[in-house]
């Protein structure tokens, strides 16, 4: 059941054009980034792609775990998926990559794909619903 529900929420996604994903840093301060991209993967995890800002990245280097939104505000139909980062893969860089400016630049440079293990895809909408998995 649970990979049904995560192939229906990345259908979602992907036909919404975007996803909204929660980090938090070590002392479990939040962090929501937003990609345009979520892929269901063969074995089940999900791929999001995107020019992540550093912050999601320097979170999910001290603190694995993941929060994924996916939500239609039109029908208010949803899902939350909770997992952990698996890994980060570079996908895509920018011509002319400087390493002095990844460091200063408020843009990114690279665009990253992290991969998510899910543990659990539970429903969200902004009616009341339970926190009880799909």
């Amino acid at each position: 059941m649970r990979r049904e529900a995560i192939k229906r929420a990345v259908e979602l996604g992907s036909g919404l054009g975007y996803v909204f994903l929660a980090t938090a840093d070590a002392d479990g301060l939040p962090h929501i980034a937003a990609s345009r991209k979520l892929t269901y993967e063969p074995d089940g995890a999900i791929g999001i792609n995107e020019w992540f800002c550093p912050g999601t990245l320097a979170n999910l280097q001290i603190n694995p775990r993941i929060s994924v939104v996916v939500w239609d505000p039109q029908s208010d139909t949803g899902y939350q998926i909770l997992g952990n980062c698996e890994k980060v893969e570079d996908i895509s860089v920018m011509d002319g990559l400087s390493p002095e400016l990844e460091k200063k630049a408020p843009l990114p440079q690279v665009e990253r794909r992290i991969l998510v293990r899910v543990d659990e895809v539970i429903r969200f909408s902004h009616a009341p619903h339970s926190d009880v998995e799909e």
